[in-house]
């Protein structure tokens, strides 16, 4: 059974570059590795629906936070048993997002923290209802939110399709959920944390995940 690990952060962070540098970097170590990005837009209809909401469709859907997060967690069911395969499949399985950014953000929408009620609503959703496997290593891409907001802001103008939405255009938002990030990474919300800051050294980070899969 291969080892879990989301990368978590906000929009814009650098979760994408990040990961494939480390993939290639697992790879050429001769490991088996396997990624998956959430939301699955495109793929699932949850996941469609809940980008849709977010660029104002479906009326006062996306004023909800728990139907939001609704959406996000049916998202990661319906991919439970892709995962499961992964995992059987895999030394390591590197998600972007997971259960966390769900966290993360409803938190900073409803002005809680990592020890607040909708944190606690998802966890027991999505792992305990859902059954959804739980991380063995959650890696935090820690970045200055300015630094985030301007590379999704680039991206934004150079991909119509990655046009920013009502979260990633909310900077009080992302100063937010920044926030409660470091706070689940601070508890080892589910699992241990790892912080991979924007200076640091994918190649270090390929390494010590190497070295934990050995171990």
């Amino acid at each position: 059974m291969g080892a879990l690990i989301p990368v978590e952060g906000l929009d814009g962070a650098g979760k994408r570059t990040l990961t494939d540098a480390v993939v290639a970097d697992l790879r050429a170590r001769g490991l088996r590795i396997a990624t998956l990005a959430f939301p699955r837009y495109g793929v699932s209809v949850h996941a469609d629906l809940a980008a849709e909401a977010l660029r104002g469709g479906h009326g006062d859907v996306a004023a909800s936070v728990n139907a939001m997060a609704l959406l996000f967690a049916l998202d990661r069911a319906d991919a439970r048993d892709e995962l499961s395969k992964l995992l059987a499949d895999n030394d390591i399985v590197l998600l972007d997002r997971y259960v966390a950014s769900n966290a993360a953000y409803s938190a900073a929408r409803l002005h809680q923290d990592a020890h607040g009620e909708i944190v606690a609503w998802i966890a027991e959703l999505e792992f305990a209802r859902f059954e959804l496997p739980v991380p063995n290593v959650q890696i935090l891409l820690d970045v200055p939110v300015a630094v985030a907001e301007e590379r999704a802001r680039l991206r934004g103008e150079s991909d119509s399709s990655r046009a920013l939405d009502a979260y990633e255009k909310d900077g009080g938002l992302q100063s937010r959920t920044g926030t409660v990030y470091r706070e689940l990474a601070e508890i080892n919300w589910h699992g241990p944390w790892w912080v991979h800051r924007s200076d640091d050294d994918p190649a270090t980070l390929a390494a010590r995940l190497a070295e934990y899969v050995a171990g």
